[in-house]
Protein backbone atom coordinates (compact mmCIF):
# COMPACT_ATOMS: atom_id res chain seq x y z
CA UNK A 1 0.00 0.00 0.00
CA UNK A 2 1.36 3.14 -0.88
CA UNK A 3 -1.41 4.96 1.02
CA UNK A 4 0.18 5.93 4.46
CA UNK A 5 -3.42 7.03 5.93
CA UNK A 6 -4.79 3.79 4.67
CA UNK A 7 -1.95 1.39 6.16
CA UNK A 8 -3.46 1.10 9.46
CA UNK A 9 -7.21 0.47 8.11
CA UNK A 10 -5.46 -2.30 6.11
CA UNK A 11 -3.65 -3.55 8.61
CA UNK A 12 -6.45 -3.95 11.17
CA UNK A 13 -8.82 -5.53 8.72
CA UNK A 14 -6.42 -8.35 7.88
CA UNK A 15 -5.13 -8.60 11.26
CA UNK A 16 -5.25 -11.89 13.20
CA UNK A 17 -6.83 -13.49 9.98
CA UNK A 18 -5.08 -16.54 7.85
CA UNK A 19 -5.64 -16.82 4.02
CA UNK A 20 -8.08 -19.72 5.01
CA UNK A 21 -9.89 -17.28 6.69
CA UNK A 22 -10.67 -15.70 3.32
CA UNK A 23 -10.42 -18.25 0.54
CA UNK A 24 -13.30 -19.12 -1.50
CA UNK A 25 -13.08 -23.16 -0.73
CA UNK A 26 -12.86 -25.49 -3.85
CA UNK A 27 -11.08 -25.64 -7.11
CA UNK A 28 -12.75 -24.87 -10.57
CA UNK A 29 -9.97 -26.76 -12.66
CA UNK A 30 -9.56 -28.46 -16.44
CA UNK A 31 -6.68 -30.21 -18.08
CA UNK A 32 -4.66 -28.60 -20.75
CA UNK A 33 -6.37 -29.86 -23.67
CA UNK A 34 -9.36 -28.52 -22.67
CA UNK A 35 -11.00 -26.22 -25.64
CA UNK A 36 -10.98 -22.40 -24.77
CA UNK A 37 -15.28 -22.41 -25.17
CA UNK A 38 -15.27 -24.83 -22.78
CA UNK A 39 -13.11 -22.93 -20.18
CA UNK A 40 -15.41 -19.72 -21.54
CA UNK A 41 -18.37 -21.89 -20.55
CA UNK A 42 -16.96 -22.67 -16.98
CA UNK A 43 -16.15 -19.24 -16.00
CA UNK A 44 -19.75 -18.44 -17.08
CA UNK A 45 -21.29 -21.21 -15.95
CA UNK A 46 -19.40 -20.76 -12.01
CA UNK A 47 -18.98 -17.03 -12.16
CA UNK A 48 -15.35 -17.16 -11.52
CA UNK A 49 -12.57 -14.67 -13.37
CA UNK A 50 -9.56 -17.91 -13.58
CA UNK A 51 -9.93 -21.55 -14.02
CA UNK A 52 -6.34 -23.46 -12.55
CA UNK A 53 -4.91 -25.65 -15.54
CA UNK A 54 -3.91 -28.97 -13.86
CA UNK A 55 -2.68 -31.63 -16.02
CA UNK A 56 -4.14 -34.84 -15.34
CA UNK A 57 -2.25 -36.43 -12.16
CA UNK A 58 -0.37 -34.07 -11.87
CA UNK A 59 -2.76 -31.98 -8.95
CA UNK A 60 -0.65 -32.05 -6.06
CA UNK A 61 2.11 -29.80 -4.85
CA UNK A 62 5.03 -31.52 -6.45
CA UNK A 63 3.96 -30.80 -9.75
CA UNK A 64 2.73 -27.00 -8.93
CA UNK A 65 5.43 -25.92 -11.62
CA UNK A 66 2.83 -27.95 -14.43
CA UNK A 67 -0.39 -25.99 -13.04
CA UNK A 68 -1.38 -22.39 -15.24
CA UNK A 69 -4.23 -20.30 -15.03
CA UNK A 70 -6.42 -18.75 -17.62
CA UNK A 71 -7.95 -16.06 -16.88
CA UNK A 72 -10.95 -14.19 -18.09
CA UNK A 73 -8.26 -11.85 -19.85
CA UNK A 74 -6.85 -14.90 -21.43
CA UNK A 75 -9.96 -15.91 -23.11
CA UNK A 76 -10.65 -12.51 -24.37
CA UNK A 77 -6.68 -12.16 -25.91
CA UNK A 78 -7.32 -15.76 -27.39
CA UNK A 79 -10.80 -15.24 -28.39
CA UNK A 80 -9.75 -11.62 -30.03
CA UNK A 81 -7.42 -13.51 -32.11
CA UNK A 82 -8.35 -16.75 -33.70
CA UNK A 83 -11.37 -19.39 -33.58
CA UNK A 84 -11.90 -20.40 -29.26
CA UNK A 85 -13.02 -23.93 -30.59
CA UNK A 86 -9.64 -24.96 -31.76
CA UNK A 87 -7.43 -23.00 -29.40
CA UNK A 88 -6.84 -25.27 -26.20
CA UNK A 89 -6.43 -23.17 -22.29
CA UNK A 90 -2.84 -24.72 -22.08
CA UNK A 91 -1.46 -23.22 -25.20
CA UNK A 92 -3.33 -19.34 -23.66
CA UNK A 93 -3.25 -19.79 -20.03
CA UNK A 94 -0.85 -16.59 -19.29
CA UNK A 95 -1.42 -15.84 -15.35
CA UNK A 96 1.31 -16.41 -13.74
CA UNK A 97 0.94 -19.31 -10.92
CA UNK A 98 1.49 -18.62 -7.20
CA UNK A 99 0.12 -20.87 -4.85
CA UNK A 100 -0.09 -20.08 -0.93
CA UNK A 101 -0.85 -22.15 2.12
CA UNK A 102 -4.05 -22.61 4.28
CA UNK A 103 -3.37 -21.36 7.46
CA UNK A 104 -0.46 -18.27 5.87
CA UNK A 105 -1.34 -14.86 7.10
CA UNK A 106 -3.69 -13.11 4.94
CA UNK A 107 -1.90 -9.95 5.15
CA UNK A 108 1.38 -11.64 3.86
CA UNK A 109 -0.65 -13.16 0.81
CA UNK A 110 -2.43 -10.22 0.10
CA UNK A 111 0.91 -8.15 -0.36
CA UNK A 112 2.60 -11.30 -2.26
CA UNK A 113 -0.69 -10.27 -4.63
CA UNK A 114 -0.04 -6.52 -4.89
CA UNK A 115 3.69 -7.10 -5.47
CA UNK A 116 3.40 -9.56 -8.31
CA UNK A 117 0.27 -8.06 -9.47
CA UNK A 118 -2.03 -11.19 -9.31
CA UNK A 119 -5.78 -11.28 -8.64
CA UNK A 120 -5.78 -15.18 -7.51
CA UNK A 121 -3.48 -17.39 -5.43
CA UNK A 122 -4.04 -21.11 -5.36
CA UNK A 123 -4.65 -21.98 -1.67
CA UNK A 124 -3.01 -25.54 -0.99
CA UNK A 125 -3.71 -27.63 2.44
CA UNK A 126 0.03 -28.45 2.91
CA UNK A 127 -0.84 -32.00 5.02
CA UNK A 128 -2.18 -33.31 1.27
CA UNK A 129 0.04 -31.04 -1.09
CA UNK A 130 -3.37 -30.38 -2.85
CA UNK A 131 -5.21 -27.35 -3.87
CA UNK A 132 -8.05 -26.61 -1.93
CA UNK A 133 -9.07 -22.97 -3.02
CA UNK A 134 -8.02 -19.86 -4.79
CA UNK A 135 -7.87 -16.48 -3.03
CA UNK A 136 -8.85 -13.77 -4.78
CA UNK A 137 -8.71 -9.91 -5.49
CA UNK A 138 -12.46 -10.39 -4.74
CA UNK A 139 -12.38 -12.50 -1.46
CA UNK A 140 -10.36 -9.82 0.23
CA UNK A 141 -12.64 -7.21 -1.00
CA UNK A 142 -15.00 -8.86 0.96
CA UNK A 143 -13.05 -9.22 3.70
CA UNK A 144 -11.95 -5.22 3.78
CA UNK A 145 -15.65 -4.22 3.13
CA UNK A 146 -16.80 -6.01 6.39
CA UNK A 147 -18.63 -9.45 4.88
CA UNK A 148 -18.08 -12.71 5.94
CA UNK A 149 -18.87 -16.16 4.07
CA UNK A 150 -22.23 -16.24 5.35
CA UNK A 151 -22.90 -12.65 3.94
CA UNK A 152 -22.02 -13.35 0.74
CA UNK A 153 -24.17 -14.14 -1.86
CA UNK A 154 -23.13 -15.26 -5.25
CA UNK A 155 -24.31 -13.70 -8.47
CA UNK A 156 -26.99 -15.49 -10.16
Amino acid sequence: MNEPALQPLFDRTLAGLRVADAMHPGVISCQPDTPLRSAARMMSSYRVHAIIVLPRHMGDLAHSLSWSVVSDLDLMRAARGGDIDSQTVGAVAGTPVRSVELGAVLGDAVEAMLAEELSHLIVVDPYVGRPVGVLSTLDVARVLSGHTHADWVPHR
